[in-house]
């Protein structure tokens, strides 16, 4: 059975940390794919009958905390853990950096006395020094000590072995001078110390930085209420949410927010459904109607019976696809990855090569010098703002579309959509509003046109296509008596038969009623007109003889217009791929302004279009209603559902719109190309950042310039890469997003 496990994970701080991470995770039994991401500290784990337990065993063992992260009670849960984590790094940031202040200054003013007045004293900081590595800076030791039990080096590592360093050189002056030479003579206790409380303090930073990423989701989940009014053993009592059973019944009154997915059992209502569909207007609910947790009843008073709790209600579905797609690696982050695996290693050979190459061609005192620049190597070469870069940018650019009502389903679809070329666009349902109406009606001698609805609407009784719902409202609204009917079939994108009233009934288009050998002629020439006027021709024949003709409008939408010139300026090549008539396909065309169609197009062959353009070089995406276009959104290089029902978008596109607007589409495409360049900026600034910083910690600067960076100004440089790669990518938040390349 296919499983996606999602877990929290503690300790992480690289880039190093996410690729033992997933090593760790990729070795148990059952796991297909593994993706940690370092900006939300999550994994995401893909594959068939794990154990959950043992996937927290296997990241144990690699050195970092594990917990499964399940419903919106885990993910608060999560958030206090994270809390506490920022309170704990501030701690540990003000008690090292008020013991490293006060040796600095001390060593500054003169009132520390020398190690040559006072050794005691110095021993004395030396004991202090170290209580500070083992209970405030510990976690770096104990994760670096595991990390080389695994074979592998990360953060942990680099800091361990520069604080560790400085301290047992500086303990080693106190101690035993005259193990060192005279001019070496220094101590770097206030370095150590210092270290600590500025990467604790770059920590607490990024993460504060980082909590502000996360809105998104925080929102979806503040949509969900925390208690319920259900009836049990015939008393209304309030309980948790979390507690509400399968088939469980609810009172919701007036004002009440929705607690779960059910069906409504008694009463009825107005049912803001905006978070979920975009659409301002209340919806009417009626007995036996769906309604969906998250969403605000405006009205009246109902009961409910609970038919998907937990992860199986809408919203929880919607959260997690938003959390999936914010832990996903676009292509683009697989360099970092590339690079990460290799980094550590390479620093500490960097490290060791500059500390020799000083400890024979420096000045004097060479051996100071050698120990003071590997320390600062080994400090600003940590690679937090590398394994930062892409998912701090994804977690950013996926939760500011869900904001907008566009949910992505990973960060390849996210990066695929900006690279698109030439777009297809569905009509109904996509330009149009997707609400057809019956407009005319046009019967042949001797049929009225009371009858001629009434075998409509009585034969797509059967069907819940839009065009039957449109000819079903038709007759309703007439009050018009439903016939029998059974044999029913549809012909895919032709129309339905069947019987009715026992007779034989064609309902389609006139390629159908051609195809069956019925004359179509007598009422072609008012049939073309209608085509003309951008109507749907349905033309009703039984028996084999023709009844006559109705039409069905759909309205374009008020705003299809202005995203086609949206889409436009985005460079694309637009598409009509239409099942309806070349008359009424080039109508909508023309009226939103779309140059190229593609009409009368079967379902099944909406999907060869797409590949014959996909063989033109074309980097195709195919916008439709996640149903019917099915094949096509499978097939295209990215799927965009649009106004297809949460289970639909959800499960069968790459983006889903819970808006009904074009506007939307133009809007994700914007999303991606600006996500992607920010992913850009970070790998840019990181690669620079690592690229420029070592050299100049290994000193190559000094023999020309007399520079040589000092480990705390390292340490300092390098917690602040962190932040501001975090920073700049919270810009896509705050920003307008740029519809430019």
């Amino acid at each position: 059975m296919k499983q996606n496990v999602r877990l929290s994970i503690g300790g992480m701080s690289c880039a190093g940390c996410v690729s033992a991470v997933e090593q760790a995770l990729a070795g148990v039994e059952g796991v297909n794919a593994a993706t940690v991401n370092l900006g939300e500290r999550t994994a995401l784990v893909e594959g068939s009958d794990m154990a959950v337990e043992s996937l927290i065993q296997a990241v144990k063992k690699a050195g970092y905390d594990a917990a499964e992260l399940g419903g919106l009670e885990d993910e608060s849960e999560k958030a206090g853990h994270e809390l506490a984590e920022y309170r704990l790094l501030w701690r540990r940031a003000l008690i090292a950096g008020g013991v490293g202040a006060a040796l600095f200054i001390g060593g500054m003013t003169g009132l520390l006395p020398s190690i040559e007045e006072s050794r005691s004293t110095w021993i004395g900081i030396s004991v202090i020094t170290l209580l500070i590595l083992i209970f405030v800076g510990g976690h770096f030791f104990k994760g670096a000590i595991l990390s080389l039990k695994a074979g592998r080096g990360n953060m942990d590592t680099l800091i361990a072995l520069g604080t560790g360093t400085a301290w047992i050189y500086s303990t080693l002056v106190v101690i035993w001078p005259e193990l060192v030479p005279s001019l070496a003579r220094h101590a770097y206790f206030d370095a150590s110390v210092v270290i600590i409380a500025l990467v604790s303090l770059g920590s607490a930073l990024e993460m504060k930085a980082r909590g502000k990423t996360s809105t998104a989701i925080k929102r979806l989940i503040g949509l969900q209420p925390d208690t319920a009014r259900v009836i049990r053993n015939g008393k209304e009592i309030e309980i948790a949410v979390a507690d509400i059973g399968l088939d469980e019944t609810i009172r919701i009154r007036p004002g009440d927010r929705i607690p779960v997915d059910g069906e409504l059992i008694e009463g009825g209502s107005h049912v803001d459904e905006s978070m979920l569909t975009g659409e301002p207007m209340p919806v009417n609910k009626k007995k036996g109607a769906s309604v969906y947790g998250g969403t605000v009843n405006v009205t009246g008073s109902f009961l409910m019976r609970a038919t998907h709790i937990g992860r199986e209600t809408a919203l929880a579905r919607i959260i997690d696809l938003v959390r999936r797609a914010q832990s996903s690696k676009p292509p683009i982050g697989r360099l970092a990855d590339k690079v990460a695996a290799v980094f550590v290693p390479v620093v500490v050979l960097i490290a060791t090569a500059a500390f020799f190459v000083w400890l024979f061609l420096g000045p004097e005192p060479s051996f100071s010098y050698a120990i003071v620049t590997a320390m600062t190597v080994l400090v600003i070469a940590c690679p937090c703002a590398l394994g930062l870069a892409t998912p701090i940018s994804i977690m950013v650019g996926i939760g500011r579309a869900a904001e907008m009502g566009i949910l992505i389903r990973n960060g390849e679809a996210l990066q695929r959509a900006g690279k698109i070329t030439t777009l297809l666009l569905d009509k109904t349902g996509t330009v149009t509003e997707g609400k057809p109406s019956v407009v005319d009606l046009l019967p042949v001698d001797g049929v009225s046109s009371k009858l001629l609805l009434q075998k409509a609407a009585s034969l797509e009784s059967g069907s819940e296509h839009p065009v039957a719902l449109a000819i079903l409202t038709a007759a309703l609204d007439d009050e018009i008596e439903l016939l029998s009917h059974d044999q029913f079939e549809a012909v895919a994108g032709k129309g339905v038969t069947g019987r009715v009233g026992g007779k034989s009934l064609i309902l389609g288009s006139r390629r159908l009623l051609t195809e069956k050998g019925i004359e179509t002629s007598r009422i072609e020439k008012q049939a073309s007109s209608y085509a003309d006027a951008g109507k749907t021709v349905i033309y009703i024949a039984e028996e084999n003889a023709l009844l006559g003709v109705l039409t069905i409008s759909d309205p374009v939408r008020d705003d299809s217009a202005e995203a086609v010139k949206k889409l436009h300026e985005l460079g694309l090549r637009l598409v009509m791929l239409s099942g309806d008539s070349h008359e009424s396909a080039n109508r909508v065309a023309f009226e939103v302004g779309i140059e190229n169609v593609i009409a009368e197009v079967l379902p099944e062959q909406k999907s060869r279009h797409v590949q014959r353009l996909q063989q033109e070089g074309e980097i195709v995406a195919m916008v439709g209603d996640g149903i019917n276009d099915a094949p096509a959104l499978a097939r295209a290089d990215v799927g965009i559902a649009i106004g297809s029902g949460t289970d639909v978008a959800i499960e069968s596109a790459d983006i889903a719109l819970m808006h009904n607007s074009l506007t939307s589409v133009a809007d994700a495409i914007g999303i991606s190309r600006a996500t992607v360049r920010n992913i850009w900026q970070n790998l840019f600034g990181a690669f620079f950042y690592n690229s420029l910083g070592i050299p100049v910690a290994a000193g190559v600067l000094y023999p020309a310039f007399g520079i040589l960076l000092n480990p705390m100004v390292a340490a300092a440089a390098m917690s602040l890469s962190s932040v501001t790669v975090v920073t700049n990518a919270l810009r896509l938040k705050r920003s307008s997003i740029s519809m430019a390349d």
